[in-house]
């Protein structure tokens, strides 16, 4: 007895649509210019890791590029950068001037720019944008490579280096494992695809160490992370009838424990993994009648439609949000109206 298989499609093969973009993209960039990248705020791994491989894909094209973040480069990707990558965040707004161009990473809407929204918004020319998010209500820029089903900003970057015939050295390969890495979850979420294994494959043969990955951003953790945890799984609750679980970090705790935002990833993961929960709510109250909201969720729950009720936005099973009031305020409207999606 045989049997026939079809021949599946090359899945490295980059999609027509993003090859054109990448292409009109590439038409903007000359040779010579002074080039400025940026990410929103709180940068994470495909924020840091996106922003360090395409400014070495630049460097390889000619131009001259700095990174301009509105927050602090996180010490968790230092390792990222090296001396051929320049962070000028510290400038602030003066790193943008006297720039040709600005390409943020990572960003569907202008307001996750931070202190540097004011500025961008004033620039001569428009920033250009890759981003793997839905749409926000202040798109940056009109000249855009931008794809929801990417799994990753970082996996946009890569098909920009294939689409323009560029080279994946090492560093470049570990700060696009990097990004990926860290938005599948490790390779759990959902938006983890065929495409992503098979482009973290070939990150895996340009020179990535996954044991060492694996060690720099899940096993060298500050101790002060390990007691926050314990903070915010003291404060779980959940509603069984509606597949609901949160958790709250108190204001002033990140202090307490001296640890930075960046140790707050993957705390909201705790409460989905309760069983029979649908959606989950990390509440972080940031003083001052403001907090910053992180929801996540399993098939079948948009949490970027829940965060939009809030001013927020993002994936269907990962969005935020920043709302002003106070902790039970906020955390009462929420999980309001949490219930009424539910």
């Amino acid at each position: 007895m045989t049997t026939t298989t079809s021949a599946l499609p090359d899945p490295i093969e980059v999609p027509a649509q993003r090859r054109a973009d990448i292409e009109r993209f590439a038409a903007e960039l000359k040779p010579g210019q002074r080039i400025a990248l940026s990410t929103h705020l709180n940068s994470d791994g495909d924020g840091c890791g996106s922003e360090a491989a395409l400014a070495r894909l630049l460097a390889q094209m000619g131009m001259v590029v700095h990174i301009v973040n509105p927050t602090p480069w996180p010490e968790m990707f230092t390792s990222l950068l090296g001396d051929d990558v320049r962070d000028r965040s510290a400038d602030g707004p003066a790193a943008l001037e006297n720039i040709d161009h600005l390409i943020v990473l990572d960003i569907s809407d202008i307001k996750r720019l931070g202190s540097l929204a004011g500025a961008v918004r004033a620039l001569k020319t428009p920033p250009m944008v890759i981003d793997h998010h839905m749409p926000g209500e202040e798109p940056p820029g009109p000249i855009r490579v931008t794809d929801v089903a990417a799994c990753a900003t970082g996996e946009l970057v890569y098909d920009f280096a294939a689409t323009l015939g560029l080279e994946v050295t090492p560093a470049i390969a570990t700060a696009l494992y990097t990004a990926i890495l860290t938005d599948t979850g490790g390779f759990r979420f959902s938006n983890t695809s065929p495409r992503c294994h098979a482009i973290a494959a070939r990150l895996l043969a340009a020179g990535v160490d996954p044991e060492e990955m694996y060690r720099r951003i899940y096993a060298s953790v500050p101790r002060g992370r390990l007691k926050l945890l314990r903070d915010a799984l003291d404060s779980l609750e959940t509603d069984d009838a509606k597949g609901l679980a949160w958790v709250t970090i108190a204001a002033g705790a990140l202090e307490k424990y001296d640890v930075s935002s960046e140790d707050l990833d993957g705390i909201a993961e705790y409460p989905r993994s309760v069983k029979g929960v649908r959606l989950a709510i990390l509440f972080r109250d940031l003083g001052h009648s403001r907090v910053k909201i992180s929801f996540r969720s399993v098939r079948g729950v948009d949490t970027n439609a829940l965060a939009k009720q809030f001013g927020g936005g993002g994936h269907a099973r990962a969005s935020g949000a920043l709302v002003s009031g106070t902790l039970d305020e906020v955390r009462d409207k929420v999980l309001a109206a949490a219930r009424a999606m539910l």
